[in-house]
């Protein structure tokens, strides 16, 4: 079986052949009267057309179809005459959100993206991990990371996305971090429903270019909860068996729960920067970030302060036993590490 992560999808083109199965005459049919010139198979059927806008009409013409036809109906656009048997295809709703998305979905099928590094310290102050992410290509199309992860949801082309982040992650890691410095990156859980299978592109990439899974720390974040805990829990266990540690991001806010930490006890855990703000000067929030803490370290994880901004609020994390903190205090997400990664940060 192959799955979305290891699927191939082929950019929608100004022009290029749309595939339709299954194969039925009230299809071919209704093409035919609209004036398409249809080419059988013995799946289904296959339209050239000469621009994209041509695919919404076709997409429009299709909703006359019964509503069972219609339901059934898989769609796959290449640029040649025939797909390939790793060729994705599509829902004819999510067909449809592809056509009208089109500008995001380039952007994903194309990889025109690139990951941006930013700096996590200890409580000295030294850069000891980055996280990895997602931000557009130099001289590429503008966009927001979690709007292109919201389009590559509703077209079907999440777990591509997420692959391709964890790749180009992976990539510019190794291309700018020496040995020992972790490199933290995301994944969403929800795009990986075979641990084993859907994450092999990952750790073949660490192989090939050399790298030790011990500097990586794959950390989960998920807009929707989790409601397959042992899923995840299997997930975490695939990434461990590869010597890669996994974290819990935005812990505290959010579905990610102090009950699901514990039951999941990541070898990282990431507090949502919700608590983070002026934490030196909420009570409510310092008793928060206290039991956080103590229930992380009970069960073994470091603990990491996202979203520090003042130093005041550095402070308060690591007196109560912070170990890890990333936020613009220390600096923003860049191209590049702002110097070698072992020296030590200099303020003013």
């Amino acid at each position: 079986m192959i799955c979305d992560n290891c699927s191939t999808f082929e950019p929608i083109e100004e022009q290029g052949t749309v595939h339709m199965r299954p194969a039925c005459s009230e299809l071919s049919d209704i093409l035919a009267k609209n004036g398409y010139t249809v080419q059988e198979n013995d799946e289904g059927c296959a339209v050239q057309y000469m621009e994209r806008a041509d695919l919404l009409d076709m997409v429009q013409c299709l909703q006359a179809l019964p509503l069972q036809i219609r339901q059934s109906l898989s769609f796959c656009v290449t640029g040649g005459t025939a797909p390939q048997p790793r060729y994705t295809w599509s829902s004819m709703e999510m067909f449809k959100l592809q056509v009208e998305h089109y500008d995001m979905v380039n952007i994903i099928v194309h990889k025109q993206f690139t990951s941006y590094m930013q700096p996590i310290v200890d409580s000295f102050e030294q850069i000891v991990a980055y996280e990895f992410l997602l931000r557009p290509i130099e001289g590429g199309a503008a966009f927001q990371p979690y709007k292109l992860f919201e389009t590559a949801r509703k077209t079907g082309l999440q777990a591509y996305l997420d692959r391709a982040a964890r790749t180009c992650a992976i990539e510019t890691s190794a291309e700018w971090l020496p040995t020992g410095v972790k490199r933290f990156v995301n994944f969403l859980p929800s795009s990986i429903y075979d641990a084993q299978m859907c994450l092999s592109h990952t750790f073949h990439t660490i192989d090939r270019l050399h790298l030790d899974p011990r500097d990586f720390v794959f950390e989960v974040v998920e807009t929707e909860r989790i409601d397959d805990v042992k899923h995840l829990q299997s997930i975490f266990e695939v990434y461990r068996n590869h010597g890669i540690s996994v974290a819990m991001d935005d812990v505290g806010a959010g579905y990610s729960t102090l009950e699901q930490m514990i039951r999941l006890k990541p070898d990282y855990v990431k507090i949502d920067r919700s608590l983070i703000d002026h934490c030196d000067e909420n009570a409510a929030h310092q008793k928060q970030l206290e039991t956080i803490t103590k229930v992380a370290h009970d069960f073994g994880a470091m603990v990491l302060a996202e979203g520090i901004e003042r130093r005041e609020e550095f402070h308060f994390c690591r007196d109560i036993g912070i170990e890890l903190s990333q936020g613009y205090l220390f600096g923003k997400p860049s191209e590049r590490p702002p110097r070698d990664p072992q020296s030590q940060l200099i303020y003013n």
